[in-house]
Order: structure tokens, then sequence, then C-alpha cells
């Protein structure tokens, strides 16, 4: 199959949901709600309420939300006929009258496709719940040599596997691709797998007659780590395996830029000693630096340098991320990847070049730290499905 690589679709009508980032907290609002958004709104409002405190009455909904009983009442028919709330039962009365029924989002009603697509030699993909929880996994692995239309159809066969192994309606699919993606899914730039242009997120559409979003795998890791994680509200997730990315949430928003690339930091070079030979052909490229091939080649040639290997990628890294902190007044910097290579050495010597590269003692509780999560790029895929299809925040 020939895949188009000049399509540019408009945004499909599923990507056109509003709603912020679920499960934990979400992102702030960014305008006002006119007044025909105002179903919508509530709707939205009723669910991230259910989503975040659990089962609850209809009264117990009105009063945590501020909507009346009567909107309550309705909004709560529609979910409950959309599939996508359930009615638990009846809770035990404490005095008097009609005891309350108790409603909950259906978590087990639906599930989610989540798909990463940033693999070295592979692409992950998993069956989630609506709380994040992996039911089932797939893998599909893909030579260092697969052209454009190889990389594609092992998406699709990944995508296919999961779909099949869904014993529930499926939500939507999530999937979080390498290098610049514009809001509507297209693949702008992903040398890795030589996309240009892709749109990547039409296709898998036509495709699957299902919702799908695609975004750029840094960007959905970022999400998993604010709703699932203990992110602050103003942070920097680095990814670093095969490339190196970044996704930033500044201010409680996801920041993602005019051009579409914010966080595209693996082609910062880092100092004036030019340093390793990068794929896009400049000298001392942060990706250059600290992509684990090139770390896990050095220390294969000197394991007795290892520690200083490391350290010296993570001044690297430091070096690079100093201006973003100070700029965007950063509280935090999370990185993924490799837990044996992002270990202390390399997070003391980032952390030491960091604090020395900004404003003595205003930037000097800034925290670099490992994810505690795993998958971090398939949660943040159904983090994904969760905003768009649910409006949860």
């Amino acid at each position: 199959m020939s895949i188009p690589l000049d399509r540019r679709p408009s945004a499909p009508a599923h990507a056109l949901v509003s709603g912020s980032f679920g499960g934990g907290r979400g992102l702030r609002a960014t305008g006002k709600v006119l007044p025909e958004q105002a179903r919508a709104h509530n709707r939205s409002l009723v669910l991230q309420t259910l989503y975040h405190r659990g089962e609850m009455s209809r009264a117990d909904l009105s009063r945590e939300t501020g909507l009346t009983r009567v909107t309550i009442s309705d909004l709560v028919a529609e979910c409950i006929s959309d599939g996508v709330v359930r009615e638990i039962g009846v809770r035990e009365a404490a005095g008097p009258g009609k005891p309350p029924i108790v409603i909950d989002i259906d978590r087990q009603g639906h599930q989610i496709i989540g798909v990463d697509l940033s693999g070295a030699d592979a692409f992950q993909g998993a069956v989630l719940d609506l709380d994040g929880h992996m039911l089932h996994r797939r893998r599909v692995s893909l030579s260092a040599e697969a052209d454009p239309e190889q990389a594609y159809t092992a998406a699709v066969e990944l995508i296919r596997a999961l779909v099949g192994a869904a014993d529930r309606p499926v939500l939507g699919i999530g999937v979080g691709s390498p290098g610049i993606v514009r809001p509507d899914g297209t693949v702008l730039s992903a040398p890795n797998l030589s996309w240009v242009d892709l749109p990547l997120e039409q296709l898998l559409h036509d495709e699957f007659d299902l919702p799908v979003l695609v975004r750029n795998d840094a960007n959905a890791a970022v999400l998993a780590e604010y709703t699932f994680g203990a992110a602050r509200s103003d942070i920097m997730l680095v990814r670093i395996g095969r490339g190196v990315g970044a996704g930033l949430i500044a201010g409680g928003q996801a920041v993602i830029g005019g051009r579409f690339a914010a966080g595209e930091i693996g082609h910062v070079v880092t100092g004036t000693d030019e340093g390793p030979l990068c794929a896009c052909g400049n000298r001392g490229c942060l990706e250059a630096w600290v992509n684990v091939p090139h770390l896990l080649e050095l220390i294969a040639l000197e394991p007795d340098r290892r520690a200083d290997i490391l350290a010296q990628a993570g001044t690297r890294l430091g070096i690079a991320i100093a201006p973003i902190v100070a700029a965007l007044d950063l509280s935090q910097v999370v990185l993924a990847g490799s837990a044996e290579l992002l270990g202390d050495e390399f997070v003391d010597a980032a952390t030491r070049t960091l604090h020395a590269r900004t404003l003595d003692g205003v930037f000097a509780d800034v925290e670099i730290r490992l994810t505690q999560q795993r998958d971090i790029v398939l949660r943040g895929a159904a983090v994904m499905v969760l905003s768009a299809q649910l409006g949860v925040s």
C-alpha cells in the first residue's frame, strides 16, 4: 500500500472535542465558555468530578459542581444512555427518606488503545482501562532499515492486534509519535522513521473508523506525569532514548509552540567544544551527547569510566536545560528513559550544572528526578483520549 505523504487533512471531527487532561488533575482552561458550549462544559464538569472523586449520588454531584439537580439529572441520564456513567446501587440511608442511588464513571465499560512509536527497534502498545491500567500488551519489531511505508504498516499491524485484544468498546486510540506533530495529528517530521508530512491521525482514523489522536511522544509522556505522577504545575519532562525530546507544562498549560516544536531540544548544541557528530550533521548536539546507544557504546569501550561518562552526559543535559528552566521558571525536570543510565551520576551532574548556570538562590530548589512511571507514553496516550472523548480534566 502506498502512503499518501502529501495529504494535509483538516483535523477530524473527533479531534475537535474540547477538554483538558484527566486522571489526577487537569490543565487550566484557556478561554471563556460560550452559551452554545455550556452543555458540553457542564457534561465535562460532571464527568471529571465523577472521575476524580469516585461514586456519589446525584445530590452529591449537584452540590460538588454547583449545577442544579434538574441539570444533573438530565446530564446523568444522557451519560448513562451513552454508556459512560452507570448506577452502582442504593446507598444505605442514614435517616428517613428514600435512599439515594449512587453513580460513577463506568470505568470498565470502555477501553483505550495506547501506542508508543518512539522505540529504537519496536513499536509498543497496550489496551488500557479508563484509570490507565494496562490490560493487554503487544509489540511489533521494526528493523533499523525500515522505510516509511514499512513503519506505517507496522503501526497499523500493532493497532489492529490491540483492537482485537480489547474486550470492551474502544473509546479511542492515542498514539505517541517521535518528531514534530501538528495539532491535527500530521507528523511533519520524524527522521528516525523517515516520515515527512504524514497525516497519521487521519490515516489511522480511516483505517479503523475509531477516534484517533496522534501527538509527539514527549508531549504525551508529560501529560502522564502531570496526571498520574508527582509532577508540579511547571514541569519539563525529558525523554532520553534513541533520541532526545521534551514535553512542557507551564502555568498548568501544555506548551506546544507556534511551530509545534516546543521541547525539541535534542539538536541544541551544548558547548563550544564541538563534540560528537550528530545525525543532523552538526557536532555537539544534546542528542549526540546523551542518546542511549552512544552512552552504551562509550561504556562498552571503557567500562572503568562508566561514572565519568554518565556524569559528562548529565552535565551536557544541565547546560541545555538551564536557560529553559530560567526562561519559563520551571519547578521540576523529570527524566524518562533507562534507569540504569539515568541514575545518580547522571542526575547529580545535571542538577549541579543547572544550579550553577541559573540565578543563585532563585532556582536552587529546582529538582531533577527520574520518573517512577513505567510505560509513560502509553499512559499519556490514554490521557489524550480521556480528554478528547470525555472532556475529563
